[in-house]
Formats: C-alpha cells, sequence, structure tokens
C-alpha cells in the first residue's frame, strides 16, 4: 500500500469551501502541501478561500493538472432535508456520481496513491443498544443504502495502484457550523433539550481532530478500506444535552418532541436524528491515533 509525505505532496480536495473542507484546506497548507480545491463555482471557491495559498479549479480543470499524490472528497449535497424523489437524486448524484466522474477523470493524469473518500455512520443505520466497528453490516434505509452505493462506487472507480480509506463520518462538532453550530443559538437562550426522550445513541468527533485524522490516514500505508471518523465514547442524546447545557451555563429543560421534527423533513429525521448510532473507532484506535479531544466536555469547551 501506499503513503505519501510532507512536505511537497500534491492534494486535491472536493467540499474545500464546506465546514470541514475550509479547515483541512488551511491545516494542509500549513503542513506544506500544495493543494488544489476542486469546485463547481471557482468565484466562490476563489472568496472563500481568498487567504489560502490554494489553486482553484473545475472538473474540466483536471486535465490539465499533474498527478496528485492524494484525493479528499467530501463533496455531496446536505443530507438533512425531506427526502422527495427528487432529493434522493440530487443525494446520489453529488455522491455516487460526482465520484465516478471525478477518478475517471483522475485517471487520465494517473491515480493517485491515496483516496480518503467520505461516507458516514449512518452505513450502519439504527445500532439500538450494539456498538458498530468497521466490520459491522450495512444497516437498513435510504441514509445506509447510499453510504453503501457511495462506498462501493469509490471503490469500482478507483485505480488498483490507490489505497482507499472509507470516512465514516459522525456528527462532527466546532461552533462554526454543521449539528452544534446550528443547536447552540437556542441552547444559549436555554431553551435546548434532549430530542425525543433522548434514548438514541451519538457518535460524535470533534472538527480539529476529523481533519486530523483525514491527514493522518494520507501518511499511512497500513490503513484502508472503512475507517470511523468519530470519538471513542458515543454519549445518549439526553446526556449530550444536558453537558452543553451545562457548558453554557443553561437549563436543558425544552426536549424536542420527534413528531416536529418528521414534520420538518419526514423519513430524514427517523433515520438521522431519532434513531440510535452507536459507533467504535476500532481502526483508528488500533493503528494508534491519538485523539485531540476524546471527552465530549474538553470538545464543547473550545467549541462554544
Amino acid at each position: 500500500m501506499k503513503s505519501i509525505n510532507f512536505p511537497g505532496c500534491r492534494i486535491l480536495v472536493t467540499g474545500g469551501t464546506g465546514f470541514i473542507g475550509h479547515l483541512l484546506c488551511r491545516e494542509l497548507c500549513q503542513i506544506g502541501a500544495e493543494v488544489t480545491v476542486l469546485t463547481r463555482s471557482a468565484a466562490k471557491a476563489r472568496q472563500r478561500l481568498a487567504k489560502l495559498p490554494v489553486a482553484v479549479i473545475d472538473m474540466a480543470g483536471i486535465a490539465g493538472c499533474e498527478r496528485f499524490d492524494g484525493v479528499i472528497n467530501l463533496a455531496g449535497a446536505t443530507v438533512l432535508s425531506r427526502w422527495s424523489v427528487k432529493r434522493q437524486r440530487v443525494l446520489r448524484d453529488s455522491r455516487i456520481t460526482f465520484t465516478h466522474n471525478l477518478l475517471h477523470q483522475l485517471d487520465k493524469i494517473g491515480a493517485p496513491a491515496v483516496l480518503v473518500s467520505g461516507s458516514a455512520i449512518g452505513f450502519y443505520g439504527d445500532t439500538a443498544d450494539a456498538t458498530a466497528t468497521e466490520a459491522t453490516a450495512r444497516g437498513e434505509g435510504f441514509a445506509a443504502q447510499l453510504c453503501a452505493d457511495w462506498e462501493a462506487q469509490a471503490l469500482a472507480s478507483a485505480s488498483r495502484d490507490t489505497r482507499v480509506c472509507l470516512l465514516r463520518t459522525g456528527i462532527v462538532l466546532d461552533r462554526d457550523g454543521g449539528a452544534l453550530g446550528s443547536m447552540l443559538p437556542a441552547f444559549r437562550l436555554g431553551l435546548g433539550g434532549p430530542i425525543a426522550g433522548g434514548q438514541q445513541w451519538m457518535s460524535w468527533i470533534h472538527r480539529q481532530d476529523l481533519v486530523s485524522l483525514i491527514i493522518w490516514l494520507l501518511g499511512r500505508q497500513d490503513v484502508s478500506g472503512p475507517i470511523n471518523a468519530v470519538a471513542p465514547m458515543s454519549i445518549r442524546n439526553v446526556e449530550f444535552a444536558s453537558t452543553l447545557g451545562n457548558v453554557l451555563r443553561r437549563p436543558t429543560v425544552l426536549p424536542v418532541p420527534g413528531w416536529v421534527l418528521k414534520l420538518l423533513v419526514g423519513q430524514a429525521a427517523q433515520e438521522l436524528l431519532l434513531s440510535s448510532n452507536r459507533v467504535a473507532p476500532q481502526v483508528a484506535i488500533e493503528a494508534g491515533f491519538e485523539y485531540r479531544y476524546s471527552d465530549l466536555i474538553a470538545a464543547l469547551k473550545v467549541s462554544v
């Protein structure tokens, strides 16, 4: 298997203007990587990444590039939405079709040594009280099938010369966006609380740890296949809400009824917010990845 070395390596990032991708690009630049961001809107990307020494291209621009050492594919439309037939097609195209087209174009300039391709712990479906590891089979539901098909496309389209890491990401925490960013306004006002009784398990990771894990994977030639990008300890939703309230010094006495969420986003609420996702990062731990924020209180204190 192959790895890449810093500095001086050439890295292509998709989703580089997003909540995770922006910090990832900054960290890669700081360690000396030559970063190129693939985007559909070059003007927006250049504005968002103006302070970073990155190149910006669209899909057609790949043909004019030199071979990349590593590719990090984080592109994908927002999944927490009402899953109409049209929206399901958008979600699949933005992940599966995009990944196929991306790797097809990359083959023309030479396959990368490493591909870190996005996925999510939604792959496991509702785990109830069982703990899922990378060896656990795919669960049921649209989100699980979406993740499985996305991973299968990455594996099928990648060159035999490319080491593929499938990044099954949990709930990403930081103040600037993601799930926590959307929760903070209500919790700061004392209007937060558990969701639908709060007994469902949540598997989370701080954004800094996720970015560090991605960069770590680029250099670990002994790690490939599925990697659960979550912190070592899952937590029940009711405990998460209580912990966030304690960090903010606000009460958490206003629970969110499940039916309200189902009314807003339908099936997505059941699969993404009301189901249990109890997931362990067995591969990362056994390979020696070191978390900066393995404790939820520490992660929240730096994020609020």
